[in-house]
């Protein structure tokens, strides 16, 4: 649901061009034995049911021999490959950081998720995980899963604790190379459930129906997160990559993406607005980038949404370093002792419509 009516706009098609240069990168980077899928197939539904008639033929259970595929809680019919097989996006599972002030090689306004819990400051660089998608970490205690799906422009950060059927869990995730509604679709090493990213919910295998307690965090520049960091008198630490060769870190495999179309996505598209531009998610509810943008600063209730300026996109020029300025978003919530940051997502329009069909979408 679209809280205004006025007409869709019209963004280039950039979505062909964008899934080459996608593949050709992947395949450089030795994520790929064979090609990214055509990129119409899905859209035909050709990738879908080829997809589902392996799955009945058994190739999903021989690749995963420890998922229970006869629990699930969606169609597996929606879920197909994205390309990369099971953690041919690899995530990654032992972080290395380093104090902020001898962080070399990321431009002052490059975006990274930042997380804050018990005294800990740290920020995860989008030019690591664009490439990765997952990194399972400990931060203050807490062990976290800090997640990006850049298809969907997803970042959410999870607590990797679980109760759930009369047991504790502490899961580690990796990547499916499955998609479902140009979602990332991860999977819990421990049990090998597959879990909707965006959603934090497991939707097939044994902890079908279980759901990750995300935690609040931003997407920010990291010269903003420099500051808040000194401004705490707290030692902020920055994700690099363990071996800078693995990957062109600092490099956009998905150049042009934002300014296109979704990628293997058939389904509803928001009306008014133009489904990859950039929404502000908290729960069921969103708020265009554009109306936040405009007004510098909202209050919705108890929550209180600010933007400026001085972040790049990570999906706009092949260098994430020159993507134009998408800006810096905070949400907050109102509490007896002040301010405190809430969880929220700033994602693609399509996906909020696609996990949230009867949400409410503010433009205006």
């Amino acid at each position: 649901m679209v809280s205004c009516s006025f007409s869709r706009l019209f963004m280039p098609v950039v979505a062909v061009a964008a899934v080459a240069m996608l593949a050709i990168v992947f395949l450089e980077e030795g994520f790929l034995e064979s090609g990214f899928p055509e990129a119409g197939a899905a859209n035909r539904g050709g990738g879908q049911a080829s997809e589902q008639a392996r799955v009945w033929a058994g190739e999903w259970p021989r690749e995963w021999p420890r998922t229970d595929f006869s629990k699930h809680s969606v169609e597996l019919s929606e879920i197909f490959s994205g390309g990369p097989p099971k953690d041919g996006i690899p995530a990654i599972d032992r972080p290395h950081f380093i104090a902020m002030d001898k962080a070399r090689g990321l431009g002052r306004d490059e975006p990274v998720i930042s997380l804050e819990l018990n005294g800990e400051m740290r920020a995860y660089p989008l030019s690591v995980l664009v490439w990765h998608e997952i990194v399972n970490d400990t931060v203050g205690g807490v062990p976290v899963a800090v997640t990006f799906c850049p298809l969907c422009n997803s970042s959410i950060v999870f607590d990797r604790r679980l109760s759930f059927a009369g047991r504790e869990w502490v899961l580690d995730f990796g990547t499916t190379g499955k998609l479902r509604r140009s979602d990332m679709v991860m999977y819990d090493r421990q049990s090998e459930s597959w879990w909707q990213q965006f959603l934090g919910v497991a939707i097939v295998g044994e902890l079908t129906g279980a759901e990750l307690t995300m935690l609040p965090s931003r997407v920010e520049s990291f010269d903003r997160f420099r500051q808040r960091a000194a401004e705490a008198k707290k030692e902020g630490r920055v994700l690099v990559p363990g071996n800078p060769a693995m990957r062109s870190y600092g490099r956009n495999p998905y150049a042009g993406y934002d300014s296109g179309r979704p990628f293997l996505y058939s389904g509803k598209t928001p009306e008014g607005i133009a489904p990859l531009a950039r929404v502000v998610v908290v729960g069921d509810e969103a708020w265009s980038l554009d109306l936040l943008r405009q007004h510098g600063s909202l209050s919705v209730d108890d929550l209180v949404f600010t933007w400026t300026p001085g972040q790049n996109s990570a999906l706009d020029d092949a260098r994430i370093a020159r993507g134009r300025d998408v800006g810096n978003v905070t949400v907050q919530r109102r509490t007896e002792e002040g301010l405190e940051d809430a969880v929220y997502d700033v994602s693609f329009a399509f996906a909020f419509t696609a996990f949230y069909p009867e949400g409410v979408m503010h433009l205006e």
